[in-house]
Formats: C-alpha cells, sequence, structure tokens
C-alpha cells in the first residue's frame, strides 16, 4: 500500500467546542492536511517542543525518548491511520538496530515522540483522500476525530485557551516570568506561543521589546 509522508504543520483550537485541539498534518510535496484531534495535554506537549522550551527535567514524552534511548531502541517511523469508528490512532515502527517492532500508540502520542527525534510521519493515500482537505476549504473536525463540515472554521492559534485574549502583553510577560520559575514549564510555553502571534500580528510591546526567558 502506497505511504504518504506528512509533516505537522501546526496546531488549532476550535473556539466551538470548548477543549478541542487538532493537529494539522499536511502531505510532504502536496498540499492536502489532515486534522486530528488530540487532548490539552498533549497539545502542550507538542507546542513546548514546537517553541523549543528547554526543561530542567523531561516532560513525559520527553522521558520516553529518554528512555527508549537508553535501552538502545530507535523510533523508525509514525504510521497513522484511521479506525472503523473514525477516530485516528498511530503505529510506532521501533527498532534496536537488529529487530523491529511495532506498537500501538495514540496518535497524539506518536507525533509527539517523532517530533522529537525527526522521525518520518507517514499515512496511506486512502486516508489522505478520505480524511483530508485542501488549503482555503472550510473543515471542521469533532472530539472523535471525524471530519465534519460547519460554517466556522477551527482558528489557528498558538496558545490553548482564550483566557489570554483579554491580558495586555505587559500582563502576558509577567506571567511567562511566574510561570518559568514555578518550572511550569507547559504553561510557560503556552504564554509565550500568544506572545509571538501577537507579535507577529504587528502588536506593540510596551514599554519596549524584552527577551523571553527560555
Amino acid at each position: 500500500m502506497e505511504k504518504c509522508r506528512l509533516r505537522l504543520i501546526g496546531l488549532t483550537y476550535n473556539q466551538i467546542e470548548s477543549g478541542v485541539y487538532a493537529m494539522i498534518l499536511q502531505q510532504e510535496g502536496g498540499t492536502r492536511r489532515i486534522p486530528v484531534i488530540i487532548g490539552f495535554p498533549e497539545a502542550q506537549s507538542i507546542e513546548c517542543k514546537l517553541q523549543e522550551v528547554v526543561t530542567p527535567r523531561p516532560l513525559t514524552h520527553d522521558l520516553m525518548v529518554n528512555t527508549l534511548s537508553a535501552f538502545g531502541v530507535s523510533l523508525v517511523e509514525v504510521d497513522i491511520h484511521r479506525l472503523e469508528n473514525g477516530v485516528f490512532a498511530a503505529e510506532l515502527h521501533l527498532s534496536d538496530g537488529e529487530r523491529t517492532r511495532v506498537v500501538d500508540s495514540r496518535s497524539s502520542d506518536a507525533i509527539a515522540l517523532a517530533i522529537r527525534v525527526g522521525a518520518p510521519i507517514y499515512t496511506t493515500a486512502d486516508v489522505l483522500e478520505e480524511a483530508g482537505f485542501e488549503p482555503g476549504e472550510n473543515p471542521s473536525v469533532n472530539t472523535r476525530g471525524e471530519r465534519a463540515r460547519s460554517s466556522s472554521k477551527p482558528r489557528p492559534t498558538a496558545s490553548f485557551n482564550s483566557d489570554l485574549d483579554l491580558k495586555s502583553i505587559d500582563q502576558l510577560y509577567e506571567e511567562m516570568q511566574r510561570a518559568s520559575e514555578n518550572e511550569n514549564y507547559e504553561e510557560a510555553a503556552r504564554i509565550k506561543a500568544e506572545i509571538e502571534l501577537r507579535k507577529n500580528k504587528g502588536e506593540s510591546d510596551a514599554p519596549g521589546e524584552r527577551d523571553i526567558p527560555f
């Protein structure tokens, strides 16, 4: 069966359904995309890696990578497939250099591991055709990971909660500093992403630019 390589291009937050997040995967060498529903902790973990937050102690997925490495096992690739009920799942292809084993995984955990070690992510042409969409289309996803259609489009965002929307950029810097000092790195990454999102939109940073403490 033909395999299609995917790359993670970002996360989205659905303002219609509270707590719904999705990874957006795009076909390498193509334009077709797949939205995969994930939970809040996995979204935080992936965002920490995307923001390159370095923590003094490993997060859960970092711990998994370190454990595999300690036993001489590497993640060769991740295969995303779709179950009969429409939920996405994944397979981890692990190797110790001599033997390869395939392990069942949630798609969110699989991709959180893959982006940490640079392992390729694949799916099939059938899944890409069935569950994918083209840029400019108006996809929506429900909490079971099935594709649906609605008049509202999930908003691409770098933040995970609307609670940050009402805060000034000065307040965000202060909260990010407190989170970092308390070693709450997932929260610090969430706030950092919101700051960078606003700066990319041209929002001014009174009283002046400041470094992000990571």
